[in-house]
């Protein structure tokens, strides 16, 4: 795995973006812990990523490459644009899909809902000029404690990532869930 610091990835964002879009697995951070992705488009990224991390088949959220494109693939109505309008930040939104065809079917399996994120951090604008959703999940084995460093990474999942982009410790918590699928809003913090 190569790590990379903000300035070094600034300075192959060209080549990263390629990786990214040719199927690399790579970690990045975000405004609250380090996350595990790809390009969700990816089906066989997506699989890798699902082995690596040795989750049962439940969704991946993305970060989504603008508020546009949520409007574009998701179901918003009054409450939903609501809380789209409090993004960027620490929220994942999930949002019943009107375009299944957005992510790879490996991404949201059977669900019919998608867990979208527009993180208020500078990695935001990079998946703005990728253009695409890109997976954003923990980065543990199901189960287990999540990253907060390169120096606590788990070597089984080291081993199968192309890069990483380090940004020091992250103190943070995982985002907020709010689930707007349904009639009712359900807010759930995480710890």
């Amino acid at each position: 795995m190569r790590v990379l610091t903000k300035d070094e990835f600034e300075l192959e964002k060209e080549l990263c973006i390629d990786a990214i879009l040719k199927g690399a697995v790579f970690i990045h951070p975000t405004d609250t812990i380090y996350g595990l992705g790809c390009n969700a488009k990816d089906s066989k990224a997506v699989s890798l990523i699902r082995d690596i991390k040795k989750r049962p088949p439940t969704p991946f959220s993305v970060i989504a490459p603008s508020k546009a494109w949520i409007e574009e693939n998701c179901i918003v109505d009054k409450k939903a644009d609501e809380w789209i309008e409090k993004l960027p930040g620490p929220y994942t939104l999930i949002l019943r899909l009107k375009n299944k065809d957005c992510v790879a079917k490996d991404v949201v399996l059977d669900a019919g809902s998608l867990g979208v994120r527009i993180p208020e951090h500078w990695f935001s604008r990079i998946v703005g000029e990728i253009g695409i959703p890109v997976v954003t999940t923990s980065v543990n084995e199901a189960g287990k404690k999540f990253m907060t460093s390169a120096d606590d990474i788990d070597s089984h999942i080291e081993h199968h990532v192309d890069f990483m982009i380090d940004e020091g410790i992250k103190d943070g918590k995982p985002s907020t869930i709010v689930h707007l699928e349904g009639k009712e809003v359900s807010v759930k913090h995480r710890h």
